[in-house]
């Protein structure tokens, strides 16, 4: 079953000729016939009552009319969103979970009321995840640590971040440890690119996380290294943002381990009026500096 098939499909069953709708979309009605004969083999079923002068749809054309003008209807429908360039229908966008906290709100509710006709869902995955998911095509963009050195990957930087350790009050993140016991880290999960940055920089100072505890949250994350457990890495902007900063030690990270970026990642194929639209709406927020464009580093 094709397209082809159901617009001659659903001009028969509008004119109840096969000798009119052959005339309106140009073509012999021998091929008409052979055509709605071979749909009618796929689906099992008549979908037209046959009389000597003219066509009436049986009960399951009827039935399948509606199916297949709905069908159409959205065929079309995508065509014109793709040829006119114009942002609209499903958008599905990913995203960390500090810049869906830090970043999002406003850029979104910018976006809305910009195209209204763009209906967008947001999904929270690590960088790892999302970067994945836009391969497969399951998102049509996402915001990540870093991005992907990828072929199929294009990007640009969004955001620029500051990343701090935290640790229990009053005590620095490398004395965290018991002797020779290593450290208690609190992170999302192993696709997430900051686990590996805070991983690195304690093994920078000589040090080793002993044990890693996967955490679904930043405020879950504060409160286990407010509890004296152990420590973490995050954003400074969501640290800012969350309620019981006061009770954790903010410890400063080298620049080679703190200063990192977002990026906004998609397709290089599928670079949508949807993703342009998103991307320019960034640089306008970014008061209208150019953003780097290249392969990203891979990085939440």
């Amino acid at each position: 079953m094709d397209l082809t098939q159901l617009r001659m499909f659903c001009c028969v069953a509008e004119t109840g000729s096969l000798v009119r709708a052959a005339e309106q979309l140009h073509r012999v009605p021998s091929n008409l016939t052979t055509r709605l004969r071979q749909l009618e083999l796929e689906l099992g079923s008549d979908l037209f009552i046959r009389e000597k002068q003219r066509l009436r749809l049986s009960a399951m054309g009827h039935n399948f009319l509606g199916y297949a003008q709905r069908i159409l209807a959205l065929s079309d429908e995508a065509m014109n969103i793709t040829h006119s360039g114009v942002p609209a229908g499903n958008f599905a966008l990913g995203s960390m979970e500090s810049a869906a906290a830090t970043r999002l709100p406003s850029l979104l509710a910018s976006f809305h009321q910009r195209y209204p006709q763009v209906a967008l869902s947001l999904t929270t995955v690590t960088s790892g995840e999302a970067i994945e998911r836009v391969r497969a095509g399951k998102l049509a963009a996402a915001l990540v640590d870093g991005g992907v050195d990828s072929d199929d990957l294009n990007g640009c930087i969004a955001f620029r971040e500051k990343l701090v350790v935290i640790s229990p009050l009053g005590k620095p993140p490398l004395s965290c440890a018991e002797p020779n016991s290593g450290l208690t880290a609190f992170t999302f999960r192993s696709s997430c690119s900051y686990r590996q940055r805070l991983q690195e920089w304690v093994s920078h100072h000589g040090q080793r996380t002993q044990t890693v505890l996967e955490i679904q949250s930043y405020h879950a994350m504060l409160a286990c290294v407010a509890s004296g457990a152990g420590i973490a890495m995050m954003p400074e902007a969501v640290l800012q943002q969350l309620p019981g900063k006061e009770d954790v030690q903010v410890n400063e990270v080298e620049d080679s381990f703190c200063d990192t970026a977002t990026w906004l990642i998609w397709r290089r194929d599928a670079f949508s009026p949807n993703v342009r639209a998103l991307k320019e709406l960034i640089i306008k927020q970014n008061d209208g500096q150019p953003l780097v464009l290249k392969h990203p580093i891979i990085g939440e």
